[in-house]
């Protein structure tokens, strides 16, 4: 059985996986590897943003897009675009994909452009202004991979332009 119970024409595995890893460019078919993959890049990602390209000013959706697409682009084809498959998580639905681009749109207007950028936000706005982006990201689920850990990634933006440390998870 794999993570995600999928709908829809986006539903590809590598060969060879069992269903356990993503039609990917690198054409890895075990899961450790494509998590060990993830990581390096993700790790990677952290460093251009945190470090290198860090936004100080309101984020935008296609921010996100970019990150994503820095992340993963090299791995799939589909990195950086809005999820066109439903998915759900045990008993739990994440957005339709038909409702995820009105819902990303009130999401940059109603979260990204009102709670960022965070500089000079006082800790305990901070912690609301991380905790209502992280809850509407995560519920909206945009991408087909990597949403929680992107969302940590926003998550540490937001620490930073404040003035603090990324969160220690």
């Amino acid at each position: 059985m794999s993570k995600y119970q999928l709908g829809g024409s986006q539903t590809e595995y590598q060969a060879g996986s069992n269903d356990q890893v993503l039609l990917n460019k690198l054409a890895i078919s075990n899961a450790d590897e494509m998590d060990e993959a993830e990581l390096v890049l993700l790790q990677k990602l952290y460093l251009y943003v945190l470090d290198q390209h860090l936004p100080m000013k309101a984020l935008t959706l296609a921010d996100i897009k970019h990150w994503h697409t820095l992340w993963l682009g090299n791995v799939y084809d589909w990195a950086g675009s809005e999820r066109s498959v439903n998915m759900s998580k045990g008993d739990f639905s994440f957005a339709a994909a038909k409702t995820i681009p009105k819902l990303l749109q009130d999401f940059e207007a109603e979260c990204l452009n009102v709670l960022t950028p965070c500089e000079g936000m006082a800790k305990e706005s901070l912690v609301k202004a991380i905790a209502k982006v992280h809850i509407e990201f995560i519920l909206i689920h945009p991408f087909r991979e990597g949403n929680g850990r992107l969302s940590r990634l926003l998550a540490d933006v937001m620490a930073v332009q404040a003035g603090f440390q990324p969160l220690d998870y």
